[in-house]
């Protein structure tokens, strides 16, 4: 994968299978590595409805763990 995607759907599903293959061990470094910046995405993925949990290492919906 040269870039991450833009749909949120398949971004967030991207970006939580790259950190849970342990491709990468941080957001951080799989935005460095993208080329991406942490907050953007974030913000990106959080008006989509998914917040990162740094607990479970993932996005997961709004909500999800209330």
């Amino acid at each position: 994968m040269d870039k991450l995607p833009q749909d949120p759907a398949i971004l967030v599903s991207s970006v939580n299978m790259l950190l849970r293959d342990e491709e990468f061990d941080s957001l951080e470094s799989l935005c460095y590595n993208f080329n991406e910046d942490v907050d953007k995405l974030k913000a990106h993925l959080h008006d989509a409805g998914f917040v990162y949990s740094e607990e479970q290492h993932q996005f997961r919906p709004i909500g999800f763990d209330e």
